[in-house]
């Protein structure tokens, strides 16, 4: 058995003991050696239980949720800004001029910048349902410009990567899903391919290959939420961005400077308490998605493990010990 075999097995015991305990329909766990290049990935129960049984499979594709906010969107801005087509001090109203266009003078968001934004260190709000005022997509992305967003502690802010979404958006002058993100990673799969989530009470059905996230799903795109892909898609995500193939070594060194909020660019950095485990390297950086799924990378060790799961399935409001599982999964990795 090879050294990343033996940390799956680990993992999979884990992933096994928490499905026994508790409704947890399937995962797919995945780790990766970058000093060997080897890498295990197995699978385990299924992608679906509701209205019919689906195994889950090692290919099958999961909807990412929050991991488009790193993998997607602060890869792709730090892109730009290695392109010199931006700074991460730019403000956002230098990219959206038309925000909040009615309070130029004194509106607060204008003077946010995309490094505040990508950081979580801003006083915009945590979430708000959008979804909820009107099915037109344009409507509502004219609704998160012009609202006057009430300021608080700075916090966990879908709504500021829903901003970084349209700024870059503007940049490209062109839609994100025009943005090829690469590793078989995207926003339109296959449902035959994909793990379902919720049964949506906003939409009436099982969602499958559609996204989970309802502001999401009602912004048509966004950058908060909406990237589709497996587990060794993910798995070539973090290999080609830890040997520096994806972005330059200031802008890696920029991913991974921590914050005082123990934050980075996209990700959140190791810290006690954290759902990457105890067991990792300080310089471990990760993130999870509410889906269920969670991505991991230790920089000492040279070690990525991701842990996907469709823990929604069928309803999000029962307890499925996804927190526990991911500590566990972390330690058993790294241990």
């Amino acid at each position: 058995m090879t050294n990343v075999d033996d940390r799956l097995a680990r993992a999979m015991t884990c992933v096994a003991a928490t499905m026994a305990r508790y409704p947890l329909p399937g995962a797919v766990v995945g780790v990766l050696d970058l000093g060997t290049g080897a890498r295990a990935v197995a699978a385990l129960g299924h992608a679906r239980i509701v209205p019919h049984s689906e195994a889950m499979r090692r290919d099958t594709v999961f909807d990412l949720a929050s991991l488009t906010k790193p993998v997607f969107t602060a890869t792709q801005l730090l892109r730009l800004v290695e392109q010199g087509r931006t700074t991460l001090d730019t403000q956002l109203c230098e990219i959206i001029p038309d925000l909040r266009q009615y309070n130029v003078a004194d509106a607060w968001e204008r003077r946010l910048t995309l490094r505040q934004c990508l950081t979580h260190q801003t006083k915009l709000p945590a979430v708000a349902p959008i979804y909820t005022l009107g099915a037109d997509p344009a409507r509502l992305r004219a609704y998160v410009l012009q609202h006057e967003w009430c300021p608080g502690a700075p916090c966990y802010s879908d709504i500021g990567y829903i901003l970084l979404g349209i700024a870059l958006e503007r940049l490209h002058d062109a839609p994100l899903d025009a943005l090829d993100p690469g590793f078989g990673l995207g926003f339109h799969p296959d449902p035959a391919a994909c793990a379902a989530t919720e049964h949506c009470r906003w939409r009436d059905r099982i969602l499958c290959g559609e996204v989970h996230d309802e502001n999401a799903a009602a912004l048509g795109l966004a950058g908060h939420a909406g990237l589709f892909g497996t587990a060794d898609g993910l798995l070539d995500y973090a290999r080609a961005l830890m040997q520096g193939e994806l972005l330059g070594p200031d802008s890696l060194a920029a991913m991974r400077a921590r914050t005082p909020n123990n934050r980075t660019i996209g990700w959140e950095a190791q810290t006690p308490g954290w759902l990457g485990g105890a067991a990792c390297s300080d310089t471990t950086i990760g993130h999870t998605g509410f889906t269920g799924t969670g991505l991991w990378l230790d920089f000492d060790r040279g070690l990525v493990w991701t842990l996907l799961t469709n823990r929604v399935h069928p309803s999000r409001h029962v307890e499925t010990g996804i927190g526990a599982l991911r500590r566990a999964v972390g330690e058993a990795v790294c241990r």
